[in-house]
């Protein structure tokens, strides 16, 4: 990279950063800012920053960022509270989640003639996770009910480690299809990166909650360096994953989730530093995107990706997320506010150059279009009308009284400083 494209990289980050308290609740989503950022600063217009789909430092930015938000997030999350006292995330990512991804792959046979059934549910499952950050007025609008706030939240925070193992899984069928090679075979290796992978991160998460747990205790550990030892776990998970030859991403989600529930108490620093740095990996992920992935898949797109893109974005999420939350007493309109706000984003851009980069799909040009066009139609509509309908719906439940929304909840099992943005 030269000078002119980290000096423009550089402007952006510091333009942002002294305006971002000033944007939080408008309109302008950092994400938008960074897409539009890549884009006209990317080949297909400025030509600042010469960057391609094919270009190993933007797979190799993915990769980093993808490893350290599936630790983070994982990390972040008490799977006790969790089972207690969230009951609308933990049935939207077990019952929600799967419809979704069945759903969307229904569909994606029947409009793309080029998918076949592993394919397009390939294409499901790589849209299926959601991105809490594209709605950020939402989950930090104190009008909206914590309940529902925590719902999206946790949701996003848990959905992209779970959606790992369906994209791993459709990808290694897919890719035995296309070659014509034995799936058994194919399927054999699949759940042996599954399997050590998840014990990889299973031991690195124990033995290094164990070890800080011990020098908090004896008084070694600064907290500042907390933070080191998050990024630590989370590559040394995925490296002795892939030393195994398991799946490292796997290994550090689970890693994360292991780490985060066997502290007896949580580590501040650790996850601040977590996401500060990760928010610096998100933005430059957006600016690759608008830069790299977008004019590529504008030259692809076709009426049927902007047909299937905006289902996505409705139907094929909204419907599952309404029979998910069958029973739990809340009404329609909340239903149907959970339902539009479960915007795609990093995970879906991060899992759909993992494809790009791993596998050799037929398919692939298509569910690289639709999931690139999914996220740039996400990242414009759910940054506009995040701030217009939290406060429409925050104005509704202040009349609701007592009722399922408004119920008490305790505090949302997310780190420290995440739950402190939504008070």
């Amino acid at each position: 990279m030269d000078a002119v494209a980290i000096l423009s990289i550089t402007v952006a980050l510091v333009a942002y950063g002294l305006v971002s308290q000033k944007l939080d609740g408008s309109v302008l989503t950092g994400p938008m800012l960074f897409s539009v950022f890549g884009f006209l600063a990317g080949p297909a217009y400025f030509g600042l920053i010469e960057i391609q789909v094919s270009n190993e430092s933007l797979h190799l930015l993915a990769e980093v960022t993808l490893i350290l938000v599936l630790f983070s997030d994982a990390a972040s999350i008490d799977l006790m509270q969790l089972r207690r006292d969230h009951n609308l995330p933990v049935r939207m990512l077990l019952l929600g989640m799967p419809l979704s991804i069945a759903l969307g792959t229904i569909v994606a046979v029947l409009m793309f003639d080029g998918l076949d059934i592993w394919e397009a549910a390939l294409l499901a499952a790589v849209l299926a996770p959601t991105d809490a950050a594209l709605g950020r007025a939402v989950v930090i609008n104190p009008r909206v009910p914590v309940r529902i706030r925590q719902a999206l939240n946790v949701e996003s925070g848990l959905n992209d480690g779970i959606a790992l193992p369906f994209i791993l899984i459709f990808i290694a069928i897919a890719g035995a299809m296309s070659a014509d090679i034995d799936a058994g075979a194919w399927l054999v290796v699949g759940a042996q990166q599954l399997g050590f992978g998840l014990l990889a991160g299973v031991a690195v998460g124990y033995v290094g909650a164990k070890l800080v747990a011990a020098c908090n205790r004896a008084q070694w550990m600064s907290e500042l360096a907390e933070g080191m030892i998050a990024l630590g776990l989370a590559f040394g998970a995925w490296a002795l994953a892939e030393l195994v030859h398991g799946n490292g991403f796997i290994a550090a989600f689970v890693a994360g989730l292991t780490f985060g529930n066997t502290l007896q108490s949580k580590c501040r620093y650790l996850y601040e530093f977590a996401e500060s740095e990760g928010q610096i990996l998100v933005l430059l992920t957006f600016a690759a995107f608008g830069g790299a992935m977008l004019p590529q898949a504008l030259e692809m797109m076709t009426i049927t990706c902007v047909v299937f893109a905006l289902l996505a974005l409705t139907v094929l999420r909204m419907l599952p997320v309404q029979v998910s939350l069958l029973g739990t007493g809340i009404r329609p309109a909340t239903t149907a506010f959970l339902g539009w706000f479960g915007p795609r984003g990093l995970a879906s851009i991060l899992f759909a150059l993992l494809i790009v980069e791993e596998s050799e799909l037929s398919g692939e040009s298509t569910v690289f279009t639709v999931v690139t066009i999914t996220v740039a139609l996400s990242v414009l509509l759910h940054g506009m009308s995040a701030g217009p309908a939290a406060r429409w719906y925050g104005a509704m439940t202040d009349d609701m009284g007592e009722c399922p929304e408004n119920k008490p909840v305790s505090a949302e099992p997310f780190s420290p400083r995440s739950a402190a943005q939504q008070d």
